[in-house]
């Protein structure tokens, strides 16, 4: 999927993305950060599609809790969205358009090891939402405190 989006976009205006994630012995539907999530965001972000592409998330799993399924998901995706950020595309397109094909490389190669997971915790932090697991901890105190209110009025 993640090559056709500049493809498609040479004939439309705008795209409109259902991601989701086929269904699995461990989980339906809810999207994970996986090698076509990532791949599909950073063709969106490499390609300056960011204005273009209007993306939603599936979160359907009967077999989990469901804001734990929103959560997993919607992270998932901002993951990847940040990863593709974080590569530096400009100066890629650079030696891109200087012919130097071996350094575009060898940026992308070491764009893999760089430290995502602090920028993504700092984020996290500045955003105050919970950083690493401590999304469970914060996801089961709301099914504690919200959620069982639901369950018992039925």
């Amino acid at each position: 999927m993640s090559d056709k989006v500049s493809a498609v976009l040479q004939f439309l205006d705008g795209l409109l993305l259902h991601i989701t994630r086929p269904v699995r012995w461990d989980s339906d539907h809810v999207v994970i950060l996986n090698d076509e999530v990532r791949a599909l965001m950073q063709e969106i972000v490499w390609g300056n599609l960011l204005e273009k592409v209007h993306i939603g998330l599936d979160f359907f799993d009967a077999g989990i809790n469901r804001i734990g399924a929103y959560v997993i998901g919607t992270r998932a995706a901002q993951k990847a969205l940040l990863l593709a950020l974080l590569d530096p595309v400009e100066k890629m397109r650079g030696y891109e358009d200087a012919g130097r094909h071996y350094e575009v490389l060898a940026l992308m190669e070491e764009a893999k090891s760089k430290p995502f997971g602090a920028v993504w915790d700092y984020y996290c932090l500045k955003k105050n939402v919970p950083v690493a697991e401590d999304v469970i901890t914060e996801i089961q105190n709301y099914e504690s405190a919200v959620l069982i209110k639901r369950i018992s009025r039925h």
